[in-house]
């Protein structure tokens, strides 16, 4: 009577039948069905397990061995076929998301310039093609470098905690590009032609000053500079950058690092002064944009250059601003702001940058 359990059961029929199922199989979502219909709750060997009570009880044991022989069977041998399919499948995805690093990229398009940037590229190429070079230093700089070495005393104004970020330790955030040009001086000597953009810092902030904003100053040492060659390399510049010749006019004014000094007045680049309603000059007809003077001999002599020997100017731009008449950006602010959209409004409907 021994195995008679077992056949009434129906093991060996249950192997056969998960034999061809198993051999069918050919993606893991038919193995999950598989092991549902033979190992689930309501599985081919569940059926059986709940049949041993019909068996007598002398059989019961040989035939739960064969029912739990059969179940590890299984189990194993749908974990191994699993296996195997996974395998398969995922050298199927490899070969079909092969990358052929040798292949030419694609072309992308890449991101714009901030205006910013580009208005100072734009500069900086205008006067690299008038013989300059570009140089830059550190924007926590020293007092030696920003305020001493540029003629400004200990009283001046620009000295004021109102103006000046100060550190506990006596360094400062600069408030122009100027210490670049006493570097420059103390690494190149003389003659020199250099442009120093960058990043200067004051305490101001409105829709016209920002605490932080975007600055180029220029300095040309040589013998025998004249205020002419002055005049006519800052209206070059100017005339260049705005793609045509505009109207200008020069004003005395007053820089602690040059002697004479001016600014200069250029027409208004939005309505020529014909508009007494312009929001660019307020119906003046005319924008201020730079400052500039023949440079001071204390400051040659700082920047260890024999005054008697060599003379020259400098002039300074404030970037956001030359930015913002090209570009017709009303608010200093956006140019700083992160969104998008409220950036784009600034334009008044402007060409996107």
């Amino acid at each position: 009577m021994q195995g008679l359990g077992v056949r009434e059961l129906g093991v060996s029929a249950v192997r056969e039948a998960f034999d061809v199922a198993l051999r069918a199989a050919l993606t893991l979502s038919e193995l999950d069905d598989i092991r549902v219909r033979f190992t689930g709750k309501k599985g081919e060997l569940t059926v059986l397990l709940r049949s041993l009570g019909k068996l007598p009880p002398e059989m019961r044991k040989e035939a739960g061995q064969e029912v739990n022989a059969l179940r590890d069977e299984i189990e194993a041998r749908l974990e191994e076929t699993g296996r195997k399919i996974r395998e398969a499948e995922n050298e199927k995805q490899e070969k079909s998301e092969r990358i052929d690093v040798t292949l030419p990229a694609k072309g992308r398009r890449t991101g714009a310039f901030h205006p910013v940037m580009q208005t100072m590229h734009e500069i900086a190429n205008i006067m690299q093609g008038l013989g300059y070079s570009v140089a830059s230093g550190p924007e926590i700089e020293e007092d030696y470098y920003n305020f001493e070495c540029l003629n400004v005393p200990k009283w001046h104004p620009a000295r004021d905690m109102q103006d000046t970020f100060y550190f506990p330790d006596g360094k400062l955030l600069r408030t122009h590009t100027s210490p670049v040009q006493i570097r420059a001086m103390h690494q190149y000597g003389a003659p020199l032609r250099i442009v120093c953009p960058g990043k200067v810092y004051r305490r101001d902030n409105d829709t016209t000053h920002s605490p932080m904003f975007n600055q180029m100053e220029g300095l040309l040492v040589d013998k025998d500079v004249s205020f002419s060659e002055m005049k006519g390399t800052i209206t070059e510049m100017v005339n260049a950058f705005f793609g045509r010749s505009l109207k200008s006019r020069f004003r005395a004014s007053y820089f602690p690092f040059t002697e004479p000094s001016m600014e200069l007045d250029i027409e208004c680049v939005e309505c020529s002064g014909h508009d007494e309603h312009c929001r660019v000059c307020h119906g003046t007809g005319w924008l201020e944009v730079a400052g500039m003077g023949m440079v001071h001999p204390n400051v040659i002599r700082a920047g260890k250059i024999n005054p008697d020997e060599y003379n020259g100017f400098a002039f300074g731009i404030g970037l956001d601003r030359m930015a913002m008449l090209k570009y017709g950006i009303a608010d200093l602010r956006l140019l700083f702001d992160g969104n998008v959209s409220y950036f784009l409004s600034g334009f008044g409907g402007a060409e996107s940058c």
